[in-house]
């Protein structure tokens, strides 16, 4: 495969030779200069160009191929509205904020977009693909259902789209992201875009582009210097009143709070709202529709905090988001820098808050490593401790307790449980 990689300079959307209702579309988002991604992208992919794009979460990836593809589509014919895009994205909520994206970009267009996934029932997806959809964003599982069923037909795709590809391979997805290339028209512009190369990735980008341009932004282990980071030390079991104690005190906007688990997640939104502070929990276990009103509220301010899992909160995109909290520290420590990037984007300032007890100091100490920069001890807080000790923790998030060896169980009182004469010899 062929690659090349692109300078950037500085460019306004106005120098992107955007067509009209897309430009006054960008002014009402009140966009005015692209982020890097988006720069390199557009002009390549408005060529037809095929892209291979390193980029993370926060980065303005959606952007980058949205625009170009409702200009491109444009000036085609549209009137039939047979599906031309497909963007094919690992999560529910992910695929969700991409069709939130082209509709406000593409709002001045007569395109039609449309988002499938799974988790609810087929009827009301159906029946709007049958009133016709130039742009399709999908999930694997409910894409290749419909495929099978019949309804949904891409022998007129001009367009690919595959985002967030590791998280595919993460999630086990990468054997349908196969049925489905298979079923695409050999002639196609193809966009691939993932925040990480593993063998298995590279492999598949392989087989899927041809000449590629290579765009490259934001290394994993880069923090966006607009964030100021900050830790707190304190016990486990005063996690949660610090975490009222500065949502009081400290911080009126609304924040996104990171949980290790669906059940931590909803324990914190609880006490949050026991203490008067709105707050909802999205995660696996929630229902679509409560997922989607959970975001819904968190945009509009009707919710102030946002309580969230790491698979839930991929590809959340808030407008104008200033503050993150991690309730606990992830055990990958790329992690974090997906998790903090949902604030300080495209220059604006942040902030991100990391609640550390003993549970959490090899995970900071990794962290800390990760993005080459020690991150700051907030002392000054009701619940400050220097007494924290090294623990590790087990796979259900506890304190891991090792097992007695063989020769300290006498020690402890172990007992020999006494022949129930399976094996009595005769």
């Amino acid at each position: 495969m062929r690659e090349f990689v692109i300078k950037i300079s500085q460019l306004k959307f106005l120098d992107l030779q955007l067509i009209e209702p897309i430009a006054k579309a960008l002014q009402e988002e009140g966009y005015e200069t692209p982020t890097p991604i988006q720069q390199q992208s557009i002009p390549h992919v408005l060529k037809g160009k095929d892209l291979l794009g390193t980029a993370q979460t926060g980065t303005g990836k959606t952007a980058a191929f949205a625009i170009p593809i409702l200009q491109n589509l444009f000036h085609k014919n549209t009137k039939n509205h047979q599906i031309k895009a497909l963007i094919l994205t690992p999560t529910r909520e992910l695929a969700i904020q991409i069709e939130e994206s082209f509709k406000a970009y593409g709002r001045h267009l007569p395109l039609k977009t449309l988002v499938i996934f799974g988790g609810v029932k087929q009827g009301a997806q159906e029946n709007a693909l049958k009133k016709g959809v130039d742009v399709l964003v999908a999930t694997p599982g409910r894409l290749l259902d419909f495929i099978s069923q019949g309804i949904i037909s891409l022998k007129n795709l001009e367009i690919f789209v595959l985002d967030e590809a590791d998280r595919m391979l993460d999630m086990g997805f990468v054997h349908d992201v196969k049925r489905v290339v298979k079923l695409l028209p050999q002639k196609r512009q193809t966009l691939f875009f993932s925040a990480t190369f593993p063998t298995e990735i590279k492999n598949l980008a392989d087989s899927m582009l041809t000449n590629p341009v290579r765009v490259e932004v934001a290394p994993v282990a880069a923090t966006a210097d607009t964030i100021q980071q900050s830790v707190y030390f304190v016990e486990k079991d005063d996690k949660l009143n610090l975490l009222t104690h500065i949502l009081q005190n400290n911080i009126s906007e609304s924040v996104l709070v990171f949980a290790r688990t669906k059940h931590g997640a909803d324990k914190i939104a609880r006490k949050l709202q026991k203490d008067k502070i709105s707050a909802e929990a999205i995660h696996g276990n929630k229902s679509q529709n409560q997922r989607q009103n959970a975001l819904g509220n968190f945009k509009s301010g009707k919710t102030r905090v946002l309580v969230a899992t790491d698979i839930a909160a991929r590809g959340i995109d808030i407008d104008e988001l200033k503050h993150v909290i991690n309730f606990e520290l992830s055990d990958v420590s790329e992690t974090y820098v997906h998790r903090i990037g949902r604030t300080g984007r495209a220059g604006n300032e942040g902030s991100s808050i990391s609640f550390v007890d003993g549970l959490d100091l090899i995970n900071l100490k990794n962290t800390e490593k990760l993005i080459g920069k020690k991150i700051p001890v907030v002392k000054d807080h009701p619940f400050h401790t220097d007494d924290l000790v090294v623990t590790k923790r087990d796979s259900n998030n506890k304190p891991f307790v090792p097992q007695p060896k063989p020769q300290e169980k006498k020690e402890i009182g172990f007992k020999k449980p006494k022949n129930k004469g399976f094996f009595r010899k005769k």
